[in-house]
């Protein structure tokens, strides 16, 4: 027979593995590690050389013309590509979401492929298909257009903002397909049996709902693009000017002016993180919004 001790003894909840406070601190070092030793003591030792002559590096900074221009050329730059990237982000999200599930696996599996590139690879691969000796170029020379023109296309701020979209579109999809997987179709085949047109029903009942998602993921993307400078360098070299390529050219070979790079470096954080901080308050007020 089972004793009264016996029972409450099988009944006690066992603690399960990584519950316990050393195991969760224990499980939290390698996270730590990395965010000391590859973030907080770089940023320590940036910040250093930038206010090392009292904050003059960040007037010299906003002194300098060149650096409205390139904060006009990389506000521009992360417009076009990151409203491209959204539209078809969201057009690609919403076809795979109406997929069967093995095959939309199978297509997010090929769709994720180019986030696993740099973007020297990316720039390269482009040239490969769009530059003067391009594959498509070619193939466009012998319907008549002219492989040179068409070839500039890629080494102008459209050319790039065409590149950066090949990997921006992947993150679009990844953030928009659980959102719109979730989404109740009967609103719209209800809309629809009211009346209201199949561009109605995608206006009016599902884009407010995948709204602040797909702020949020515009967002993500442009702090991405704004920052970025390998596809940049790879395809434009220095010629376009945009503040990635400004700091990259402040710590080059002909840089000498270190606490200006400091300054500028800090400086595209602070946009970056700005940026995605807007995205950050746009979906935890849409989530609020939905519970309400």
């Amino acid at each position: 027979m089972q004793t009264a001790e016996s029972v409450a003894l099988r009944k006690k909840p066992r603690r399960g593995f990584g519950t316990s406070p050393l195991a969760l601190a224990a499980l939290a070092v390698p996270g730590i590690c990395v965010l000391l030793f590859f973030f907080a003591i770089p940023l320590v030792a940036v910040s250093l050389d930038a206010f090392r002559d009292g904050g003059a590096a960040f007037a010299r900074v906003f002194d300098s013309p060149a650096f409205w221009r390139g904060l006009a050329g990389s506000a521009t730059l992360t417009l076009t590509a990151s409203g491209f990237s959204l539209l078809v982000g969201f057009a690609v999200a919403l076809h795979l979401s109406r997929q069967s599930a093995q095959l939309r696996s199978a297509l997010q599996f090929v769709i994720a492929l180019p986030l696993t590139f740099s973007g020297l690879i990316v720039a390269y691969g482009f040239i490969l298909t769009y530059g003067r000796a391009g594959f498509v170029t070619q193939l466009l020379g012998f319907l008549g257009v002219d492989p040179v023109a068409f070839s500039r296309i890629l080494y102008s701020p459209v050319g790039l903002a065409f590149a950066s979209s090949y990997y921006l579109i992947p993150r679009v999809v990844m953030l928009l397909l659980p959102v719109l997987l979730n989404f109740d179709r009967a609103q719209l085949a209800a809309a629809e049996s009211l009346g209201a047109s199949r561009r109605e029903a995608l206006v009016d009942i599902l884009i407010p709902q995948i709204l602040p998602t797909a702020l949020t993921a515009f967002c993500l993307v442009a702090a991405v693009v704004f920052g970025a400078y390998g596809t940049a360098l790879a395809l434009v070299g220095t010629q376009l000017n945009i503040l990635p390529l400004q700091l990259y050219s402040l710590i080059s070979e002909t840089g000498s002016d270190f606490a200006a790079a400091a300054a500028l470096s800090l400086l595209l954080m602070a946009i970056c993180s700005s940026i995605m901080a807007i995205g950050e308050i746009a979906a935890s007020r849409g989530e609020s919004h939905a519970r309400d």
